[in-house]
């Protein structure tokens, strides 16, 4: 008896193997597959071998947090000062989010005050291990800058942090990412990056705009690359250096994620760059009323190849005509929500996009 029951037993079993096995060809041959830009409910569990991308709400300003899966941070930017510490707090409660208690390195991109402001208050609520700049501050005739440096320098001198100041083609010691210098204190990439130094058309059609003397053009820029995918970050490099970069060939290639340089303001971001780096996606790290300016905006969504652009908060000047789709806005008008987007990177280039506001992710595939 027993054995006609294993018997048995062993005959249902292969037949509903036998029935898995067709169905799941016939779902294959129906095309019933993982397509690209496929929304989800919410966001997977973060691979062990992911890099996870942080684009904090600090209103306006810059904090774009990195982590990788060797374990080692990476943020860029730190907000605004005051306000009772807000910035600070959204970019630690990001690391804990991350999983991680200490952020390895600072990168200031410049001394604006929505981008080094926050440096001081964060040294106070979290461990750093490193900042890394451009060097003396430029811009010394405009009080709230040259403030703002000081009070960088003031965390500096108390001798507990490394400083690394970053030149053109240096690439920092980061764990688990490549990360090479693009721009510096004015000066950017002189060498053509491997599979660039093409003709760049967009050079004609854009014309030379005027020197810019604050500290924008000093911005220190970095080039992410982790496994297949290529990350931009410029920092608010304006549209005269984005020239010397990519005119009359692009140094810097194709790139799938970038990070619309100076909030989306129009002193940046333009066709020269943005057309020929031909980004996959773009996230905007603007404010309601900072950044989002609609000629920037209509730029990105013009460039060739893009498949989404995101941004963190809906542009009051760009309007319903400019700003992207609603589905890709963490913060919509209204009261402040400090909602974010989180970027989920896969050695293979492929990549989903977290909205804290809908709970939705967005999946983008490997490849162009």
């Amino acid at each position: 008896m027993t054995a006609q029951l294993t018997t048995d037993s062993q005959f249902r079993l292969g037949v509903f193997a036998a029935r898995a096995f067709v169905l799941a060809g016939l779902f294959m041959a129906l095309g019933f597959v993982a397509f690209d830009s496929v929304a989800s409910a919410q966001p997977a569990a973060t691979p062990l071998k992911a890099l996870q991308i942080y684009f904090v709400d600090v209103e306006g300003g810059q904090a774009t947090l990195f982590v990788t899966p060797a374990g080692q941070s990476l943020l860029i930017d730190t907000g605004w000062p005051g306000n009772n510490g807000r910035d600070a707090d959204r970019i630690v409660a990001a690391a804990h989010d991350a999983g991680i208690n200490k952020i390895d390195f600072v990168l200031i991109t410049h001394y604006h005050d929505d981008h080094v402001g926050g440096a001081p208050q964060l040294a106070e609520r979290i461990g750093i291990g490193a900042f890394i700049d451009h060097g003396e501050n430029r811009e010394t005739t405009d009080e709230v800058t040259q403030r703002r440096w000081l009070a960088y320098q003031q965390l500096l001198s108390n001798g507990k942090y490394k400083r690394i100041i970053a030149k053109p083609g240096d690439t920092l010691p980061i764990k688990g990412i490549s990360a090479q210098i693009i721009s510096s204190d004015g000066a950017v990439l002189q060498k053509t990056l491997p599979g660039a130094g093409q003709p760049n058309p967009a050079c004609a059609s854009s014309p030379q705009p005027p020197a810019d003397k604050t500290e924008n053009p000093r911005s220190l820029g970095t080039l992410i690359t982790f496994g297949k995918l290529k990350i931009l970050d410029l920092g608010d490099l304006t549209a005269d250096k984005e020239r010397e970069l990519m005119c009359p060939v692009d140094k810097i290639g194709h790139v799938d994620i970038y990070i619309a340089s100076h909030h989306g303001f129009n002193q940046s971001g333009s066709a020269a760059l943005v057309h020929a780096i031909t980004p996959r996606v773009a996230v905007v790290d603007n404010g309601a009323t900072k950044g989002g300016s609609p000629s920037a905006l209509d730029i990105i969504k013009s460039s060739p190849n893009l498949a989404a652009l995101w941004q963190l908060h809906f542009s009051e000047e760009a309007g319903t005509a400019h700003n992207t789709a609603p589905e890709f806005i963490a913060n919509p008008s209204g009261p402040d929500a400090a909602n974010y987007l989180k970027l989920t990177a896969n050695p293979d280039g492929s990549f989903s996009v977290f909205n804290s506001r809908s709970k939705q992710s967005q999946h983008y595939s490997a490849g162009r």
